[in-house]
């Protein structure tokens, strides 16, 4: 399952050093002192070891005083919790998988480091897998949770397939899943989203106030959630605005660098050109650009064009990139600590959720007023 394209990542609470969950404490410490047990910290701390037990699971049942005296003989002795041991007795795999449809883009890189970042005081590994290389076959997801190898899931793929969702919801693990960017219609699980409708709206409105109303847009991939939603946004502020609209001026694309440079040699081909083009991806924005100044364009003293997602390159490709900036990092934070909700006490009734967060248009050198008659 996912032999090559999922990787485990754990952050210590203090060091964040990365350690491998599955291998005891013993093991990890092979060649080096004899490693500390809880009987050791108890005797430290003058207490039992159901003392000790409960000090590092449940330590508002103690004393301010009998908790601190467990954790200062933690630290003296260097006791380190067999994670392992611990999840086998409660029952759980202690690791969260991430399903991303693909590892190779940019965007998702912030992305990750926000949920990584989420997991970091928890116990829980983060494992990674992209579902573009491997796409997961039926029944795959359930099995992952069934044979206990995962807690739950944040995935950022909108593609999976409606029968593997179903087959966790109908075994009781629906809540145990939550969408971070993307999500899959039809189900109610908790996603993590920016508003991408209204994204496209603040793309439409800045070239428009410029002064153009010759817009084209390059959308992305066919059947994906994001597609509709900036494709719907742009079509209502077109028709608020009272823009013209040509169809030849929405052309398809798949958020990749090439799809913008097919759409660019399709606009230089074009008896009527548009002033300027909405992206619905950075990437899309930059193989454009390249496509249109080949082609002997410049943006944006010919064409202005505007991407979305403000991914690092952005801000210095030349010229940098008017876009629409979502908080990549937060949104992997804020699914991670949705998930961490879901997995903790009394979760089982936890409603579904939608977290909506902010998103800004970011003006850089790649729009400017259309050119003159």
């Amino acid at each position: 399952m996912f032999p090559d394209a999922m990787k485990s990542i754990t952050y210590s609470k203090h060091d964040r050093i990365r350690v491998n969950p599955f291998v005891s404490d013993t093991t990890q410490n092979r060649g080096a002192q004899k490693t500390a047990t809880i009987q050791d910290v108890a005797r430290a701390a003058r207490v039992s070891t159901a003392t000790v037990s409960r000090a590092l699971s449940n330590p508002d049942l103690l004393s301010d005083r009998t908790r601190a005296a467990v954790m200062d003989a933690i630290r003296t002795t260097g006791y380190r919790v067999n994670q392992a041991a611990r999840n086998l007795r409660m029952q759980r795999a202690g690791a969260v998988l991430v399903l991303v449809p693909n590892l190779g883009k940019p965007f998702y890189s912030t992305i990750l480091a926000g949920i990584s970042d989420g997991f970091a005081d928890s116990d829980y590994a983060v494992l990674i897998a992209d579902t573009e290389n491997r796409p997961l076959r039926e029944g795959e997801l359930l099995d992952y949770f069934l044979d206990g190898r995962i807690d739950g899931v944040i995935s950022l793929d909108g593609s999976l397939d409606p029968g593997a969702l179903r087959a966790c919801v109908e075994a009781g693990l629906g809540g145990r899943i939550v969408f971070l960017c993307e999500w899959v219609e039809g189900f109610e699980f908790p996603v993590i989203r920016i508003d991408n409708a209204e994204g496209a709206r603040l793309a439409i409105r800045h070239l428009h106030a410029l002064g153009h109303t010759r817009i084209a847009h390059v959308t992305g991939p066919a059947g994906n959630v994001l597609t509709a939603a900036r494709r719907r946004g742009m079509l209502e502020e077109r028709a608020r605005l009272g823009l013209p609209a040509r169809a030849e001026w929405i052309i398809r694309g798949d958020f990749s660098l090439e799809s913008g440079h097919s759409a660019a040699e399709l606009i230089l081909g074009m008896e009527e050109r548009p002033t300027a083009v909405f992206c619905a991806a950075d990437m899309v924005a930059f193989g454009l650009i390249a496509g249109l100044q080949a082609g002997g364009l410049s943006v944006p003293r010919d064409i202005s064009v505007i991407g979305f997602d403000d991914i690092d390159m952005s801000e210095y490709y030349v010229p940098s990139l008017t876009t629409i900036r979502q908080d990549r990092h937060r949104l992997g934070r804020e699914a991670a600590e949705a998930l961490l909700l879901r997995l903790g006490p009394g979760a089982a009734g936890t409603a579904p959720s939608r977290t909506v967060v902010d998103l800004e248009l970011v003006a850089r050198n790649s729009t400017a007023p259309p050119p003159g008659p």
